[in-house]
């Protein structure tokens, strides 16, 4: 039985349509949703402390039930096929990894996910990595919006800690720049959805490499 909402922000999504787009019809209505949702326009302060007139606030689109969805599909794209576990740093991670796992693993492709806390965790179970993450995993790290790929670098230390592998690190969007270099210093290939200059933006708050 279809359940349409009345809310017309919040409409049903089909998996099984998204995924038979073709690659370029996905990602034209994935740039479509960002552009739509994400992108705001005004005088913005980012995490370097420097000024902007354009801000994403990526979490519109992938909590959004299309909109995860369509980063989902693309993500599954892009997955080498020895993956078998996508996360990064929470929070920017979380909604990425958790909805790419569940796409992939119902497409054929099974990942675990998990998340990167913050700090240590002194009680519990302890330690960094919260959900399923084993030793043996090829991982993928990915994040929903990246500016200087500092987030992605702590990520990818926290799962080598435990002996897992990083086999790539894609990003919803990478408005900064240098994430690629930062993390291809630690062997590390970066691939983005979208940048900056896709949206039509030139880069900003990256770092100097």
């Amino acid at each position: 039985m279809e359940v349409k909402s009345e809310l017309p922000d919040l409409q049903p999504a089909n998996l099984q349509e998204i995924a038979s787009l073709d690659s370029n019809a996905l990602r034209s209505r994935l740039l479509d949703h960002i552009e739509k949702r994400s992108i705001l326009r005004g005088d913005f302060t980012l995490k370097s402390g420097l000024k902007s007139a354009w801000f994403i606030d990526a979490k519109k689109t992938v909590c959004s039930p299309d909109g995860m969805l369509l980063v989902a599909n693309a993500i599954y794209r892009l997955l080498p096929m020895e993956a078998t576990a996508i996360g990064g740093l929470t929070m920017g991670a979380d909604p990425v990894a958790f909805s790419s796992a569940a796409v992939s693993t119902s497409l054929g492709h099974p990942l675990r996910s998990f998340s990167v806390r913050k700090e240590v965790k002194d009680h519990g179970g302890g330690g960094r990595i919260a959900g399923m993450l084993d030793p043996q995993d090829k991982v993928v790290i990915t994040e929903d919006a990246v500016t200087r790929g500092t987030s992605m670098l702590e990520a990818v230390k926290a799962v080598r800690e435990i002996g897992a592998e990083v086999v790539l690190a894609i990003a919803m969007v990478d408005r900064g720049g240098s994430a690629k270099k930062l993390l291809g210093q630690v062997g590390v290939k970066f691939q983005p959805l979208f940048t900056a200059h896709d949206l039509g933006f030139e880069y900003e708050g990256g770092l100097e490499l």
